[in-house]
């Protein structure tokens, strides 16, 4: 039976593989994000629905609901990223506290509260996929603090969503090659050294992400809840 999947942020790199990946497997598929133009894109290409959405604005979330169905099986917090490639360089306490914020804002709070919104929506047996970072495991300023916080929140969601047969897991991505995360600033040196890092010798894809959620969202995984799946190809190397 088709399963209805939201996926937010998901107009290019990982969430657009995703989208894609539950659309070809039949399922509904609405996809959320801040930008018309790659919504309106994914849409015509594989056939999901879209709405433009801020997820860390609590009104942009009320706002959602109402063009969302009652039931979502599977809710895929995307959303997010690096926001310290945004700032505008001043080095103020003022600004690094905004910039502090921005980072929790984005890649904590947004999936906070869509998951707040949304909880009586989710189907029982369903699932809950939060995309962390290998940057929760290293030094890596705000981004990382966000990411290590949404993995020690998800452990309490799990909790809460288990009696109703609902998981709730975290995928975290190494280095992913074809997104938008680093801006276009990744030099081609940094870039040898994030490949170099793994055991399998190239980079991540989105595909390889998509593939681990879709893991997660299926009957075979209803028994693996409050983990954090690491798919970085060894880069960071778990026990």
């Amino acid at each position: 039976m088709a399963r209805t999947i939201l996926v937010t942020g998901g107009g290019t790199g990982i969430g657009r593989a995703i989208a894609r990946h539950f659309a070809a497997e039949g399922d509904g598929v609405v996809v959320t994000g801040r930008r018309p133009e790659p919504l309106a894109e994914l849409a015509a290409e594989a056939g999901v629905s879209t709405a433009v959405c801020d997820h860390t604005d609590p009104a942009a979330l009320t706002r959602l609901l109402d063009r969302l169905p009652d039931r979502i099986d599977v809710l895929v917090n995307n959303a997010g990223g690096n926001t310290d490639f945004d700032t505008d360089g001043e080095q103020d306490l003022a600004a690094y506290a905004r910039d502090f914020r921005a980072n929790l804002d984005a890649n904590l709070v947004s999936a906070a509260l869509t998951t707040r919104a949304l909880e009586d929506r989710l189907a029982p047996g369903g699932a809950v996929v939060h995309i962390g970072s290998i940057a929760a495991e290293q030094a890596a300023g705000s981004y990382g603090a966000a990411k290590a916080g949404l993995a020690n929140w998800n452990i309490d969601l799990a909790g809460r969503l288990g009696s109703r047969g609902i998981t709730a897991n975290v995928v975290a991505p190494g280095y992913i090659a074809d997104t938008e995360f680093f801006r276009d600033k990744l030099s081609g040196e940094r870039r040898e050294q994030l490949v170099a890092a793994t055991a399998t010798g190239r980079a991540g894809t989105p595909a390889d992400i998509a593939g681990a959620v879709a893991f997660l969202a299926s009957p075979a995984a209803r028994h693996l809840t409050g983990q954090v799946l690491h798919v970085n190809g060894g880069a960071r190397a778990t026990r």
